[in-house]
């Protein structure tokens, strides 16, 4: 039986009738656009390299396009061989990855530069590609043993040459003053003094959290005290808003920022224009990123320095200064130990006496059995 739309005109059965085992088109376009818009920018900005990648490889390598079907299991383990070097008896290391595709891919300008890829890279587009799959209701060929053995052996035979996994260095306290010191360049400087201090004391806040900041989500405690409100984040995405407090110099800090650019709303940190205009649109997180780096090199700081610094030298920091464990996740909000682990022991065995075993309280270390 037909139904009537609002001019009363019959709707073909067809049209409105479903199959109770297939998505309908409209309802799988509805569904990617809810996950797009539950995704963070920065996650959708490296999904989509990652598929442009994909794209562009098989095109060269197989003349065939993503998206057409799920991929073979063969295809991802010549993914895996053709980007990630292996050592061969005479002791290079060597990849599968034709030259000529490789030049191809770079002038596509999907690929930085020749030869083989980071082990991080890798498995991260093989998770883009797992979650491509899923989305598409195929089964995930990144999740079959040939593929997840090969890449578990790869990352193994990786470590043991010496090739580790890179990684931020950690903003702890020195670092962070010899950082602030640098601030003295006017308006710019006390913008970054606020923010450095506010991503650090504040909990080791990602760059995305800060420049999602909002004037509207301060609320001030007491004079030396402020409460700044996180809404969703990268792990967090229930829509619950909690409060984290900002305390002490960094209090001050954003305090001398509101009061040199007034705002009565919008984003907390904002662009700077030619002559020492205040922007109206917030920061980018590359703006962050870049922002830490020039001060870095301002400060003679040598190491790799980006936004995840602040996170990881905050954890470390508090490990260094022996702050219980559960009180660092409950700012940083991770949701995995094991994650923040890592940089939680490095800060901790600092301080540890078991670094300090052959040192005697009076300056003299024990030289054997009396």
């Amino acid at each position: 039986m037909d139904v009537l739309d609002k001019t009363n005109q019959p709707i073909p059965a067809t049209e409105t009738r479903l199959e109770p085992t297939v998505l309908a088109r409209s309802t799988q376009a509805a569904a990617e656009a809810f996950i797009a818009a539950g995704t963070a920018a920065n996650t959708v900005r490296s999904y989509r390299s990652a598929l442009a990648y994909w794209q562009a490889w098989l095109q060269l390598r197989y003349q065939r396009a993503l998206g057409d079907a799920p991929l073979p299991v063969p295809v991802v383990v010549q993914f895996i061989v053709d980007h990630l070097a292996r050592p061969v008896p005479d002791g290079t290391w060597h990849h599968l990855l034709p030259a000529e595709t490789d030049l191809a891919l770079r002038q596509a300008r999907v690929k930085g530069k020749p030869g083989p890829l980071a082990f991080n890279t890798v498995s991260h587009r093989l998770a883009v590609l797992g979650k491509w799959h899923k989305l598409k209701h195929w089964d995930n060929p990144c999740a079959a043993p040939a593929v997840t053995t090969l890449l578990r052996e790869a990352g193994k035979a990786q470590v043991r040459q010496g090739i580790s996994v890179r990684k931020k260095t950690a903003i702890t306290r020195e670092p962070l003053q010899a950082l602030l010191a640098t601030c003295t360049d006017g308006l710019r400087g006390v913008r970054d003094r606020a923010l450095l201090l506010l991503a650090w004391s504040g909990g080791g806040r990602r760059r995305s959290e800060v420049v999602a900041l909002r004037i509207e989500d301060l609320r001030r405690l007491d004079e030396e005290t402020w409460l700044y409100c996180l809404g969703a984040t990268k792990t967090v995405t229930s829509g619950e808003v909690r409060e984290k407090p900002l305390r002490g110099a960094a209090a001050r800090a954003l305090d001398a920022w509101l009061a040199v650019a007034p705002c009565p709303s919008g984003p907390i940190f904002r662009r700077l224009r030619q002559y020492g205009e205040v922007a109206p649109t917030a920061l980018s997180g590359d703006a962050v990123a870049r922002m830490i780096q020039r001060r870095a090199k301002l400060a003679g700081l040598a190491g790799d320095w980006g936004a995840h610094s602040l996170r990881s030298g905050f954890v470390t920091e508090a490990g260094r200064q022996g702050v219980p464990l559960g009180e660092v996740m409950a700012m940083t909000e991770h949701r995995s130990v094991n994650t923040v682990m890592g940089y939680f022991q490095a800060g901790s065995l600092l301080s540890s006496r078991a670094t300090r075993l052959l040192e005697e309280e009076d300056g003299e270390a024990p030289v054997g059995p009396a």
